[in-house]
Order: C-alpha cells, then sequence, then structure tokens
C-alpha cells in the first residue's frame, strides 16, 4: 500500500502545473494545429518527467538517457538540419538573390534580446542563448544553449519552438503597425526566367558551407548539415538518401527531439522568474526580427525604382514555411490578386541559412568577449 501510495504523497503543486502547461501545449498541437509534430510530444514529455519517483527520468530513465545521447551530443539538431536541407528549395532564392539580405537582417532580433537580457542580469552565455531564439530556429536554439546555457535549455526550447507556431499571431500585428495598406499591396512581379541551371542548384551548398565556415567555422556543423541535406536533393542521383532524410530521418528526429526536450522541463527547473524571463524575451526577440527585415525593406525603397513589399522582410526569419505562407495570405488580403508567395520563400529560405549563420557568429564572439 506504501508504494501505490507514494506517487500521490509526492505530488507537489508545482507537477501539478507543470501537468497544465505540458496539456496546453498538446491542446494547442491538436486543437490550434501550432507545430503539432514538436509541441505534442514535448508537452508529453513535460507531463512524463513530472509524475513523481518517473522511471522515464533519471540514471536508468530512457528521456534521461536520450537527452544525454542526443541533445548534450548536439546529435539531434545536427540531424535535424540534414532534414531540414533535405527539405528546401533555394531555387526562389538563387532566382532573385536581392530577396537574401533580409536573411541577414532579420536576426537584428538576437543582438538586440542579448544586449536587453545582458541589461536584464543575465550573464553574456545566457543572454547569448536568449537571443539565438530569435533566429526562430528551434534546432539552432538546443545547438547553442546545450553550449551556453544547458540550466535554461527547456525554456529556451519550450519559447523556441513555442513562438514559432505562434509566427501567424506574432507577425502580422507587428507589419501591420509598421507597414501601409498601400505598402502592403506593391506588386513585385515574378519573373520565372529560365530555370536554375542544375550545376548552380548543386554548387550552391558546396560554396555556402565554405564560405559560411571560413567566416564562423564553428558553425560548419550546422550549415554544413543543413547544406548535405540540401545536396542529397539536387544532386539528383540519390534520391533514396534525399527521401530517406527528408521523411523516415525527420520523422524519427523530430519525435525523439520533441518528447526529449519535454524531459528538460522539470517543475524545480522550469516554475521560476528566469523562465517567464526566457519567454518574454524570446517574444521580443521575435518582435525584433519582424521589425528589422520590414524596416530594411522600406529604406531599401527609397532608393529602389521598383519597389520591394515591405512584408516580405518579415520573411527572413527561419520559420520556414511558415513565415512566407503567413505573409503571402496578409498581402492577399489588401489585394486579392497580389501574388508574393515566391518572394517570400526566397526571403525564408535566406533566413535558414541566415540564422545559422548568426549562430555560429554568436558561438565564436561570446567565448572570445569573455576572454
Amino acid at each position: 500500500m506504501q508504494e501505490l501510495l507514494m506517487g500521490i504523497r509526492g505530488l507537489t503543486p508545482q507537477q501539478v502545473v507543470m501537468f497544465v502547461i505540458g496539456g496546453i501545449l498538446i491542446y494547442l498541437a491538436i486543437a490550434k494545429d501550432y507545430e503539432p509534430l514538436l509541441l505534442l510530444p514535448m508537452g508529453f514529455g513535460a507531463i512524463l518527467t513530472n509524475i513523481p519517483f518517473s522511471s522515464a527520468i533519471g540514471e536508468e530513465g530512457f528521456l534521461t538517457i536520450l537527452l544525454h545521447a542526443g541533445i548534450i551530443t548536439e546529435l539531434f539538431p545536427i540531424l535535424i538540419f540534414i532534414a531540414v536541407g533535405a527539405m528546401c528549395d533555394f531555387t526562389p532564392l538563387l532566382r532573385n538573390p536581392l530577396v537574401m539580405i533580409f536573411g541577414a537582417a532579420a536576426q537584428f532580433g538576437i543582438f538586440a534580446t542579448i544586449v536587453i537580457a545582458t541589461l536584464l542580469g543575465f550573464d553574456l552565455k545566457e543572454a547569448a542563448a536568449i537571443g539565438i531564439i530569435g533566429a526562430a530556429d528551434g534546432p539552432t536554439t538546443i545547438y547553442v544553449a546545450t553550449k551556453f546555457a544547458q540550466g535554461l535549455l527547456g525554456p529556451l526550447s519550450v519559447a523556441a519552438y513555442s513562438y514559432m507556431s505562434l509566427v501567424p499571431i506574432i507577425q502580422p500585428p507587428v507589419i501591420k503597425l509598421l507597414t501601409s495598406k498601400k505598402e502592403r499591396m506593391i506588386r513585385m512581379p515574378y519573373r520565372e526566367g529560365q530555370p536554375v541551371a542544375k550545376t548552380v542548384r548543386i554548387l550552391f551548398p558546396i560554396v555556402v558551407t565554405i564560405v559560411a565556415g571560413i567566416i564562423a567555422p564553428i558553425s560548419v556543423a550546422l550549415i554544413g548539415s543543413l547544406m548535405f541535406g540540401n545536396l542529397l536533393r539536387e544532386a539528383g542521383v540519390v534520391e533514396r538518401l534525399a527521401k530517406a532524410a527528408e521523411n523516415e530521418l525527420a520523422n524519427l528526429v523530430t519525435l525523439l527531439l520533441g518528447i526529449t526536450i519535454g524531459s528538460t522541463m522539470e517543475a524545480n527547473a522550469f516554475l521560476n522568474m528566469k523562465t517567464l524571463m526566457v519567454m518574454g524575451l524570446g517574444l521580443l526577440a521575435f518582435v525584433f526580427d519582424t521589425v528589422g527585415g520590414v524596416l530594411l525593406a522600406k529604406f531599401l525603397n527609397l532608393f529602389l525604382k521598383e519597389k520591394i513589399n515591405p512584408a516580405i522582410g518579415a520573411c527572413g526569419i527561419s520559420a520556414f514555411p511558415m513565415s512566407a505562407r503567413v505573409i503571402a495570405k496578409l498581402v492577399l488580403k489588401d489585394d486579392p490578386n497580389n501574388f508574393v508567395i515566391m518572394h517570400a520563400i526566397g526571403a525564408n529560405t535566406s533566413g535558414q541559412i541566415g540564422s545559422i549563420i548568426a549562430g555560429g557568429l554568436v558561438l565564436a564572439l561570446v567565448p572570445a568577449l569573455l576572454k
């Protein structure tokens, strides 16, 4: 009887709160369709972790084993990037290289949030890990967190993936605040022209890996895995590997990643003021990302004859392809005949590259500043 009552006696109010939080994540995944592939396993992982005396965690718990094998070693984020690379089509970006600039501008949120987090009392490594939420890139956030702030891994991961899923709620109000209806109605003709040569599509991931790797060698693991996945897609001779990366690998690693991240959401480590501050700063980072991209587009329009729809600038974040779809729908509401989806996709794919390079720069610069 003592054994049967042990769980009930060990239950704390904080663990009950975590059950509710886990349930909210599952609800958002199922009822609202917000990043269900990640929020659902994360929510259930949080519940498993907070059951008193849970056998899922601890030295022999399978979630703890997965945490050390896949997260602490950074294996899961790397494998996810191979899968993402196999899914990415960089053709719209190669047809309109100008939109690549938005992949850089939309990383403004990272560095602005690092400064604010430092002013709020976080040490530089923690501030850098918080700021990287602005990359709108879950795997990059996890990768940087394992390097700089393992103690904040749970709230950082939840913030990154939660706000990625809330892009349809976060970005449109910010864009509307910064632009007029007339600006959002700017039409950008898409000139498909000649197909992008296969040689160019093959060389692109190789060249990007070399250039980004030379700029920030510590980013090679991230950018290299992303571009390797894309090379599998574009090579045309390893279709089985490309399909495996895009489907089986993506599904398996997403499943394990989600439930393992949920295991970091233990009540004692999660329910504190730092977590609330991380969530707030993560939201701020996303807003700043959107602001940076939109304002750059408006600035460029001062000099360009063929104007850019400033809403496109917001697509420079790494939340692919959700941000592109959200912005395309927003523009269509103001002008039902204004189709900017291909421009938006181009900017969005550039955000994939920009977020990784920004993460690499953070990983390289922060230790140097601390010396």
